[in-house]
């Protein structure tokens, strides 16, 4: 690791077994983008309660808020953003199909794309009907709660912020590469990520969620422009370094071109720790099932391999590691929702407990 000065240390969180729960549910937060957050949002929705429902104590969630980022330019929501000049709408609107009944018309709508149409074609229609709602409102972020209360989401959703910005990637060749597309497009190597303008504000409900919440996710998602990016927002950073509920590294499954490449679980977390200038774990979820020979051979075609689970470097930084067989192995490599958030309730409700 760089010989920077990280901040935020505290002394390394107790083991999750005999978990008690409190008695009004946890409080969690999840923090991150694109599919890697709306997979884990699907399971961690089936311990929320609906309206009218009773659920064991202790496996519910009394509270649930995902912060999600909001620096993409590509497809749809790269459009809208240059069109209306708003915030991309795309990894929120999946945040809130994944928070929604799944079998539900409204949330089949919101995932349509249009297939023809002049300036139609490539549209989501839940990007559109966000970006009608923020015309309407005026305001983005109440856009976004709008729309989530006509899914009747099971969870709150922000956005990292609402401030315009801008991803800027320092590559290793000493290039500087503008933008979410053409960063994840690039060949070379991401060593710093930064916001253009730097310094973007978070919503104050985020602070206030993660001061007051049980159980505190990072990922999955890709390293840099899901996960990264979120923690470049002013004050979430100190927020999460002094937050008193668990916080968890969920680590990806696969290396990712010019994100992850080569690099394994413990890296990942060091790549974190560079930018936010301080510890914000203490435990990391990281997968050490077998993948089958044609998975792994379909993706190394694609550059990419299994995230080699180093857990002795894990605790050498000062985080738990919490080993097992969290992958779903389909068409593609996903988490397994309720295998992954089987394991954050335990440490949520030990923690919660603890604190009560």
């Amino acid at each position: 690791m760089n010989s920077l000065e990280i901040k935020g240390e505290r002394a390394r969180a107790p083991e999750p077994e005999e978990a008690a729960s409190p008695a009004e549910g946890l409080r969690v937060v999840a923090i991150g983008g694109g599919t890697g957050l709306s997979t884990l949002l699907r399971g961690l929705r089936r311990h929320v309660s609906a309206p009218g429902q009773r659920m064991d104590r202790a496996c519910a969630i009394a509270d649930l808020a995902a912060v999600v980022t909001v620096t993409d330019d590509g497809g749809s929501s790269g459009r809208l953003r240059q069109d209306f000049n708003m915030l991309p709408p795309g990894d929120l609107r999946n945040c809130m199909v994944a928070l929604s009944e799944e079998e539900d018309l409204l949330s089949r709508l919101f995932t349509h794309r249009f297939r023809g149409g002049n300036g139609l074609k490539g549209h989501n229609f839940g990007n559109l009907f966000v970006a009608a709602l923020t015309e309407i409102t005026g305001d983005f972020a109440q856009a976004v709660q709008l729309a989530s209360k006509i899914l009747a989401t099971r969870g709150r959703i922000y956005p990292a912020t609402t401030a315009n910005a801008t991803l800027v990637a320092n590559m290793d060749d000493g290039s500087v590469v503008r933008g979410e597309t053409n960063i994840t497009a690039s060949k070379r190597r991401i060593v710093e990520l930064t916001l253009d303008p730097p310094h973007p504000a978070p919503l104050p409900e985020t602070l206030e969620a993660i001061e007051r919440a049980d159980l505190i996710t990072v990922g999955p998602g890709s390293l840099y422009t899901s996960l990264i990016t979120n923690l470049l927002v002013d004050g979430i950073p100190p927020a999460l370094g002094a937050a008193r509920g668990v916080r968890v590294f969920v680590c990806n499954l696969m290396t990712q071109a010019n994100e992850s490449l080569n690099l394994t679980a413990s890296e990942h977390i060091e790549r974190i720790y560079e930018h936010t200038r301080r510890r914000i774990f203490d435990y990391a979820i990281v997968n050490a099932g077998q993948f089958s020979a044609e998975t792994l051979a379909r993706y190394a075609a694609e550059g990419a391999a299994p995230i080699t689970p180093d857990c002795e470097r894990i605790e050498g930084l000062g985080v738990r590691c919490i080993m097992g067989d969290f992958a779903s192995e389909e068409n593609v490599v996903r988490h397994a929702p309720d295998r992954v958030t089987e394991a954050l309730m335990k440490l949520g409700a030990r923690y919660a407990s603890q604190r009560n």
